[in-house]
């Protein structure tokens, strides 16, 4: 690649050695002119004239955010983000400026997602968390068995909320473990690319009845809003699972609090409406809820696929090849 390019790191060292191995990092430095950011502060600002002085800007969790009129410059043609969403640092608007976006973390933590999806989903149907915490507490051996009867994931009905890449390898998952009755609620999916990933569609009252799981992995936008409520909640049979790794966006979080404290659902929760959760919130110390600290996309293979992710895409806009990762003003509104 030319040395005329400009690629301008806007991540602190210590966050960019976690995405981006040495081979990657070497991979890095063949593109351009690469500059990093430095280490001061938890957050790493952009600095003046970025998109005067460079081509590409890689940014990422620690990335301060910016207003959009940041990036209307002359030179930037490109921004990768390293992370997950966009939203959170990238105003829709910045594609007005004839700026192309990429998003290089989401596709990289789609699997690990559903896989922690799937790891809350089997740790609650086979009580996992019940026995551990009966036999740790108490050492007694029958304490921690309490005769308790777990149940098979093959023999359950699984709901959906949500096609995403997620909610795909999530199914695919479940039809590995030999599931076979799996539906699903995706405004945007098709018959026929249901009927090829093996699920049946339905609408979101059916699902909440139907299932004795139900999955979310629908996206933060102005359609899923508490999209699963009080209402839906009340749909859901005793004992019905509730696993959500997604975004707490779509869960009306204090109706979930009231159903699980009653005892009369259970749940696997990753994220939360207040982050971190605070130290009083009614989900600690629940026996039917199992809790994780927002770590659902974190696994060491995927933070290098971020990362190669980032690099992979660089490498294609350069050559003028098409963006497999590119955020548009179409999709901007449905990606996670």
């Amino acid at each position: 690649m030319s040395n005329d390019v400009r690629i301008y790191v806007a991540i602190r060292p210590q966050e960019f050695s976690l995405l981006y191995d040495d081979a990657a990092a070497a991979r890095l430095k063949e593109l351009g002119t690469v500059d990093f950011a430095g280490d001061d502060g938890p957050k790493v600002a952009l600095p003046d004239a970025v998109a005067d002085t460079y081509d590409v800007l890689i940014t990422s969790w620690s990335t301060q955010r910016f207003e959009p009129e940041t990036l209307a410059g002359s030179r930037l043609r490109l921004a990768v983000h390293s992370a997950g969403s966009v939203r959170g640092l990238f105003a829709k608007s910045v594609l007005n400026n004839g700026m192309r976006l990429a998003q290089g973390g989401a596709a990289a933590m789609a699997l690990p997602v559903a896989e922690m999806s799937l790891t809350l989903t089997l740790a609650l149907l086979r009580n996992l968390h019940t026995h551990d915490r009966g036999l740790q507490t108490t050492r007694d051996w029958t304490e921690g068995g309490r005769g308790m009867l777990g149940n098979s994931i093959q023999a359950q009905r699984i709901g959906v909320v949500g096609l995403s890449r997620t909610g795909r390898h999530y199914t695919s998952m479940l039809r590995g473990l030999g599931v076979e009755q799996i539906l699903a609620y995706d405004p945007y999916t098709s018959s026929a690319d249901a009927e090829a990933l093996g699920v049946q569609l339905v609408d979101l009252d059916e699902l909440c009845r139907s299932s004795g799981v139900v999955a979310v992995h629908a996206p933060t936008t102005p359609e899923t809003k508490h999209l699963l409520n009080a209402e839906k909640f009340a749909l859901m049979a005793d004992d019905t699972i509730v696993v959500n790794t997604a975004r707490s966006w779509v869960l009306e979080e204090q109706a979930l609090l009231a159903e699980v404290s009653s005892g009369r659902l259970r749940a696997g929760l990753d994220v939360f409406d207040t982050e971190p959760l605070p130290a009083d919130s009614g989900f600690y110390g629940l026996p039917n809820v199992l809790i994780t600290p927002h770590v659902a996309g974190g696994t060491v293979e995927a933070r290098h696929a971020q990362g190669a992710t980032v690099i992979a895409e660089v490498e294609r806009f350069l050559r003028g090849a098409p963006l497999e990762q590119e955020v548009t003003a179409d999709n901007y509104d449905r990606l996670a």
